[in-house]
């Protein structure tokens, strides 16, 4: 919004965000269309009136363009999430869903705290989901971002199979900016892959069936090797042997308990000596703070490709975890 003053009065211009009807023509779309009709045998004229219906918007293409998890430091990004508010948020959650939980956890050897963690993270318990149909987001994302066109052109094809298996309408689904879906925000594929029913009624309902949300979001750490029992990070301190800058913050463990050891960085852990781990630097509200984040903890990143997010999951199911013990005790 902006002003400018005209005889003496202040005239205020709200600029609207644009939004356009999706080119069906443009060579891009028809070559999609062209594809889905030949491919998963769709057909045309449908996939000409699902398409017409998309709108390319700018706000979309305006926050892709600038994440939280790539702008923002971690003294920034954990107070998001670690509020009271939500701790006593999630705590309501695990209370009312908690015989649900315990099963999941027990037959999947995901721990309830990391499952309560991803859905306080990703949509605080079901309040935010996200306002963007899924088509205009897939679409507009696919055929007007080429920096990651072909990426949610793989989205958009999954979530027209989805719309079609699950027989869905799909103007009704609404989600992030990005096209993630429901309560635990599964993008197309991740849906189609990993949702499940936990229930037994005949529908994977990540919108509405909170059973459904925590086995899906276990399934998906099952399905990305989480290993059972094994710890997920621990903080660290660097001794006076530990030589040159701390490496860049990488997706995937590296190292091992001995060879961070050996090289200096000293932790707590009851690991074995070759288990994976990795060196995790971050700049927190009091300084520099640095992490070893073990084979779970990078099974966090699988869901979201961030550091920040995994140890802001882990940190928040732990802050919960802890308010329902003092519950117990």
């Amino acid at each position: 919004m902006y002003y400018r003053f005209f005889a003496g009065i202040a005239l205020f211009l709200i600029i609207a965000p644009t939004a356009y009807a999706i080119d069906i023509d443009q060579p891009d779309v028809d070559a999609f269309i062209e594809s889905m009709v030949n491919e998963h045998d769709f057909d045309r004229d449908d996939l000409v009136r699902i398409l017409g219906q998309a709108e390319v918007k700018d706000s979309i293409l305006e926050k892709i363009s600038k994440p939280a998890e790539k702008t923002l430091t971690w003294a920034e990004y954990r107070p998001i999430f670690m509020t009271s508010e939500r701790v006593q948020a999630g705590a309501k959650f695990w209370r009312e869903n908690q015989e649900s939980l315990e099963n999941i956890s027990s037959s999947t050897g995901v721990p309830s705290e990391i499952i309560v963690g991803i859905i306080g993270v990703e949509t605080y318990y079901g309040r935010i989901t996200g306002g963007h149909r899924v088509l205009d987001a897939l679409a507009t994302l696919a055929f007007h971002y080429p920096p990651r066109a072909k990426f949610f052109r793989r989205e958009l094809e999954e979530f027209l199979l989805l719309v079609r298996e699950e027989e869905m309408q799909a103007t009704d689904a609404f989600g992030s900016y990005a096209g993630a879906m429901g309560r635990p925000q599964f993008m197309p594929s991740s849906y189609r892959a990993y949702a499940v029913d936990s229930t037994g009624d005949g529908k994977r309902d990540i919108w509405n069936n909170w059973t459904d949300v925590a086995g899906s979001v276990a399934n998906y750490f099952v399905r990305h090797g989480w290993t059972t029992g094994e710890e997920v990070t621990t903080q660290a301190t660097l001794s006076s042997r530990f030589r040159g800058p701390p490496p860049d913050n990488t997706l995937a463990a590296n190292e091992t308990v001995s060879s961070l050891s050996q090289s200096g960085v000293m932790f707590s852990t009851s690991l074995s000596s070759d288990s994976k781990g990795q060196l995790v630097t971050l700049e927190g509200a009091n300084g520099t703070e640095h992490w070893i984040g073990f084979h779970n903890f990078f099974v966090i990143t699988r869901y979201n490709h961030s550091v920040m997010y995994a140890l802001a999951v882990h940190q928040l199911g732990q802050e919960i975890a802890l308010e329902i013990v003092h519950d117990e005790s």
